[in-house]
């Protein structure tokens, strides 16, 4: 049964002087929507503290948090953006929750709600985010503007968070205690041995990030890697690192397109690259693939992935991620995948593998190491705003993963001239625990 109650012992009169009629309203309104949610959230505010929701939890574990709003400025913005106003109000310093990943892992639970309040007022910003986001189409200058974006914050960011081989995707974890080092080193293994590498492999990477991949298959299976990145930022330090290890002569780390690749390889990898080409561009990149392969090449693709029923509508939305993150990015699904891989290149499907819930587990360490050196952070220049941008992003991502909203999935692909398929390793699939 839906409850909601105020305390008037948390009242605040001189607060409650900020919020003007509308504003009034706007969290009238908020508050009875929330109160359908199944799950427990506590709201508390210049006017008290609403207990909403119910319950029932749909046969889920039970998640109850606690959001205070310090400023009306929150339901402003929830109103006239959605989500997205909501991860902005909190990157502003409005409101605050006890349990961040709780409060995602509620409202992706209450999705038909969530998409409820993306209408009315809300609906006018998501016309003009989709605007915006239309802008940022990866054609061969927008795909370097949209990398720079991100990427380009600064290498001595990511290394405060990442692990030692600063690999920027999902490591595969045997349990939840597993330290994200040995988890990290075990999904680059699982990769290598997925593609049977061997000393006499020329192996193509798109996307190199800053070299995790190309170090270790170089060093550990004797293959050459030539790796491709259009961000300056990992491209220097991949050089550098790639330098400092005495791989030079295996490695070749290119500053381009991966549209502008030629020559054939007898493997491919792509760690969750194709998140950032654009959903327009998925066939191409697919093909691109396809070409760079010997007759019998095999490729390996990551991709965080979406639900298949959720894809169309997510290419027609703009949540928090692309907004703020991943500007011109997109989530595929397998479906969209596996159908531009038919249209457009002779590769089949040899296994497939969700490694999603490792995601949770790598991100919630990400951000206990990003928490835990935030003065190294601020030292950098990075003000408050990005502390919170970047704190409610990570925290995003782990509720969707956590709630298997958004997996990430391992494709094992083959050309039509390969035979071995079947004498790969018996790779079993590693889904951990929870703690």
């Amino acid at each position: 049964m839906t409850t909601q109650a105020t305390s008037l012992e948390r009242t605040d009169p001189d607060r409650q002087a900020a919020y003007r009629a509308t504003d009034r309203m706007l969290r009238s309104r908020l508050l009875q929507r929330l109160g359908g949610i199944r799950g427990r959230i506590l709201v508390e505010d210049a006017f008290g503290l609403a207990e909403l929701g119910s319950a029932d939890t749909g046969g889920l574990p039970p998640i109850e948090v606690h959001v205070t709003v310090h400023r009306p400025d929150f339901y402003r913005q929830v109103a006239l953006n959605g989500s997205v106003g909501a991860g902005e109000s909190y990157m502003e310093g409005d409101w605050d929750c006890d349990d961040l990943v709780g409060l995602v892992q509620l409202l992706v639970r209450n999705r038909d709600l969530l998409d409820r309040m993306e209408g009315g007022v809300a609906a006018l910003g998501g016309w003009l985010m989709r605007s915006w986001h239309a802008w940022r189409r990866n054609t061969r200058t927008g795909s370097r503007r949209n990398i720079a974006a991100h990427y380009d914050l600064g290498n001595d960011l990511f290394s405060l968070f990442l692990d030692r081989n600063l690999m920027y995707s999902s490591a595969v974890f045997a349990h939840p205690a597993e330290s994200l080092e040995v988890a990290a080193t075990r999904k680059l293994d699982r990769i290598c041995q997925k593609l049977a590498l061997r000393p006499t492999d020329h192996v193509v990477e798109i996307g190199t990030g800053w070299g995790g991949f190309a170090l270790h298959a170089a060093r550990h299976y004797g293959c050459r890697v030539t790796t491709t990145t259009i961000s300056r930022e990992q491209h220097a330090l991949a050089s550098q690192r790639v330098a400092a290890a005495g791989l030079s002569e295996r490695i070749n780390v290119l500053l381009e397109d991966y549209r502008d690749l030629d020559g054939r390889y007898d493997k491919l990898v792509s760690i969750e690259m194709v998140e950032a080409i654009g959903h327009q561009y998925l066939d191409t990149y697919l093909a691109k693939c396809a070409s760079l392969l010997e007759d019998d090449g095999l490729a390996l693709i990551q991709a965080i992935t979406i639900e298949d029923h959720r894809y169309r509508q997510a290419l027609a939305s703009v949540d928090f991620i692309k907004r703020h993150i991943f500007p011109g990015s997109f989530i595929p699904s397998i479906s969209a995948l596996t159908g531009a891989m038919a249209r457009s290149t002779d590769l089949r499907l040899l296994s497939m593998e969700d490694i999603g819930p490792s995601y949770a587990l790598t991100l919630r360490a990400w951000r206990e190491r990003f928490v835990q050196r935030l003065d190294e952070v601020r030292a950098l220049g990075y003000d408050e705003r990005f502390v919170r941008m970047w704190e409610f992003y990570l925290c995003y991502c782990e509720g969707g993963f956590l709630e298997r909203s958004i997996g990430d999935a391992q494709l094992l692909l083959a050309r039509p001239g390969n035979r071995r398929g079947e004498y790969l390793p018996d790779l079993h699939p590693v889904e951990p625990g929870w703690a």
